[in-house]
């Protein structure tokens, strides 16, 4: 089995995650091996939180999780593709189905997406 290479990058290979039906991007998160492993057991995706330093798993506070349908590694092996079916609605934890929800539209960010959940309410912080 080819495995990614955890050994580029400090540890960390970014991960990107894509609605496997419409195939839109919804995040850019981070893996290390465990998160990688318990992605790969439990088909539910897991990612390391660089501010956290610790393991998540997608949803685990907002119920937002994601189911991952696929796994592809680039040619490198130091980059992931999860295609996922994200529960829920939203990816991104600003509320919005993609974290990227806005567009640069010359000089100004305009925002494309509607807002999803409000994360105040969600997230009780």
């Amino acid at each position: 089995m080819i495995l990614p290479n955890f050994t580029k990058a400090g540890g960390l290979l970014p991960v990107i995650v894509q609605d496997f039906e419409t195939g839109s991007v919804l995040m850019l998160a981070y893996m290390n091996e465990e998160a990688w492993r318990k992605t790969l057991e439990t088909k539910k995706a897991h990612y390391w939180s660089r501010s956290r330093q610790k393991i998540w798993v997608k949803g685990e506070t907002s119920g937002h999780t994601q189911d991952v349908v696929e796994v592809l590694i680039d040619c490198d092996e130091d980059t992931i593709l999860l295609k996922v079916h994200q529960r829920g609605g939203a990816a991104c934890h600003t509320g919005y189905r993609t974290c990227f929800y806005r567009k640069i539209d010359g000089n100004r960010c305009v925002i494309v997406e509607p807002r999803i959940f409000d994360p105040e309410e969600v997230y009780k912080k």
